[in-house]
């Protein structure tokens, strides 16, 4: 399903809808694990920052790029009674899903209580659980975006 999205509060919606959605499923024996794709500027931070406030998380959420990983503990509320833990891991700058074994992803992986989103999942999709799940950004102008989900 692709969805054009033309405003920060756009994006919030949709992250929102996308939270009730995810916390909802079926539980499963790890991790849910989305992998955030699409070029520089497509939206994969905003949305990760969007998915972030609808869970409650308080206080600055900023892109990973250079520490890899922002570990993020969820307050308990009822959107976010399922996970106890946002990950939001930028893998642009790593070279394979060894990388990630080196940040403990086995561990956080396992986890059901643990949402994690990926940017980049391209680079390491050779670790990824087989049902990760992709979502597309796409940069249409300096307001739209397009995703596909």
């Amino acid at each position: 399903m692709k969805n054009r999205l033309n405003s920060i509060e756009e994006m919030e919606i949709f992250a929102t809808s996308f939270v009730k959605e995810t916390t909802t499923q079926k539980n499963k024996s790890g991790a849910s694990v989305f992998g955030l794709k699409g070029d520089l500027g497509a939206g994969k931070t905003t949305f990760t920052k969007s998915v972030a406030k609808a869970l409650g998380v308080e206080g600055a959420v900023t892109s990973p790029t250079f520490v890899i990983e922002k570990i993020y503990k969820l307050p308990k509320l009822p959107q976010s009674e399922k996970f106890t833990r946002l990950i939001h891991i930028d893998a642009y700058r790593l070279e394979g899903g060894k990388d990630l074994l080196e940040l403990g992803w086995k561990e956080i992986v396992d986890n059901p209580q643990n949402l994690i989103l990926i940017e980049w999942p391209e680079i390491v999709a050779d670790i990824l659980p087989e049902d990760v799940k992709i979502i597309e950004f796409k940069f249409i102008d300096e307001n739209t975006r397009e995703i596909e989900y």
